[in-house]
């Protein structure tokens, strides 16, 4: 039997879903990117507008009776490639599901639709007394569906952990249109396996995430306190993670940026450039010891030999540190990247940056949740496409990190960036177990074909899987 043709399937999704279908030529180049800056090969089939649940299940059942390949998507502010829309493919927009349904002050929790803007949810946490801290710097305009999908982290990480902390439980829709609920509305739950931690993180290749119940925080009331470290080299400001982490503080935030990133920004937001080669350290606290928290770390940092300053709600800080993206945007085009190492590593992964700098004559400012071992280095260039040197520059970062015991993505995800890279820090035994989890909850690959899992592979898989079940055949 011959496949359907493509406008047969848009006959079919318009008939189920009427003005939900959008082919508009314009409307579709915005989804062939995202924020990472790859383009997709060609237009997708089409955008379907889903408002809820009922219309994904639509998509999803017409897509598995047709064969046809979807790719979930919230608000495009993806790093990594991983809701780019290419030929053949259903566009499923999830962003205008953005109903709040539920805020219980009594259980700490709410129940959103995927597209709900995260900043949009905190907004609303706040006027019942409670806030949502996944805070990953996307926040104003990325969904708490995509930040569930990435397992999205932010500044907050180091003391209140990524988006998986606060996921208590998902509404899933499989590739063949089933609903499903995976986690517990309680705060503990062990009876099977964690199917929610499982979709956390899966970037839209094992299912299409519709609601979520997340945690909430009770807002502080008490003042937060800001430490700024101005570091005479890299080495110094690593140490003084080490020492910050060694000694036992916990801090909420713990920012280091290197003497490049800290140069670009001073001249972006206008302000005199930083004495020599400063990387500057910046650390919150909050809750009831604030204040004798934010001395301690002051004291730490100062016998590391840096200049500190200490004060309290000190957000232009913080804001110098928000500014890196804006301020590499005004350079050129940036590859923003994210690897994470073991915290202790971090002034070996520095160093490691600053010679590939010099072999591939790049430049790579870099930024870090330094609590977390995450660092953001930005690849900066020049052109529509990232060159093959930066890409060789940029393997050469991997490799090293994962040599480190780190990893390819702290907080952006795999998506079409990393893939290729995937088997090398996983190994054969780990890649073949995901991609079987894969196979189980997506046998057609309908789902966001070719991210994550590098096509090349999985046909390896594929073929050496049918030479194994002929040979036992033959047997």
């Amino acid at each position: 039997m011959n496949p359907p043709t493509a406008s047969a399937v848009l006959s079919l999704l318009v008939g189920a879903l009427e003005k939900s279908v959008i082919t508009e030529p314009e409307q579709l180049l915005v989804v062939q990117t995202d924020k990472s800056g790859q383009f997709s090969e060609g237009a997708p089939l089409c955008i379907v507008e889903a408002t809820g649940t009922e219309d994904v299940v639509a998509v999803l059942k017409i897509a598995s009776e047709t064969a046809t390949p979807v790719v979930t998507r919230g608000g495009g502010s993806g790093l990594a490639g991983g809701a780019i829309g290419g030929p053949g493919e259903i566009v499923l927009s999830l962003a205008k599901m953005n109903r709040i349904k539920e805020i219980s002050v009594d259980d700490r929790w709410a129940v959103v639709e995927a597209g709900v803007i995260n900043l949009d949810l905190n907004n609303a946490a706040r006027e019942q007394g409670l806030w949502f801290a996944p805070d990953p710097a996307s926040r104003h305009w990325s969904t708490v569906g995509g930040n569930i999908a990435t397992n999205a982290g932010g500044l907050l990480c180091v003391k209140y952990g990524v988006t998986r902390e606060a996921v208590l439980q998902l509404t899933v829709v499989l590739a063949d249109g089933e609903i499903v609920q995976f986690g517990h509305q309680t705060v503990k739950g062990v009876s099977g396996f964690d199917l929610a931690a499982l979709m956390v993180g899966s970037e839209g290749t094992l299912g299409v995430i519709t609601e979520a119940r997340v945690a909430l925080k009770p807002l502080d009331p008490n003042p937060v306190w800001t430490i700024s470290g101005l570091a005479a080299d890299i080495q110094l400001a690593t140490k003084s993670v080490e020492e910050t982490v060694r000694q036992g503080r916990q801090p909420a935030i713990l920012e280091l940026m290197d003497a490049p990133s800290v140069q670009h920004v001073a001249r972006y937001l206008g302000l005199e450039e930083m004495p020599g080669q400063s990387a500057q350290l910046i650390a919150q606290t909050d809750g009831a010891a604030a204040a004798g928290e934010a001395q301690a770390i002051a004291q730490i940092w100062r016998d590391c030999g840096l200049d500190v300053e200490v004060g309290q709600d000190r957000e232009d800080l913080l804001h110098f540190r928000r500014s890196m993206h804006p301020a590499m945007e005004t350079v050129g085009q940036v590859l923003i990247e994210d690897i994470a190492v073991p915290r202790s590593r971090l002034g070996e992964m520095f160093a490691e940056i600053r010679r590939i700098e010099k072999e591939f004559n790049v430049e790579i400012p870099t930024v870090a949740h330094a609590g977390d071992g995450n660092l953001h280095p930005n690849f900066i260039y020049q052109g529509d496409s990232v060159p093959a040197l930066i890409w060789d520059a940029a393997d050469a970062m991997f490799r090293y990190a994962v040599s480190l015991g780190g990893t390819l993505t702290g907080e952006h995800g795999v998506g079409l960036l990393k893939r290729r890279w995937l088997e090398d820090e996983l190994g054969p035994v780990q890649w073949k177990i995901h991609w079987g989890i894969k196979k189980l909850f997506d046998p057609q690959g309908i789902l966001n074909p070719g991210k994550v899992f590098d096509p090349r592979l999985t046909e390896m898989s594929a073929s050496n899987e049918e030479f194994v079940a002929k040979q036992n055949h033959r047997d």
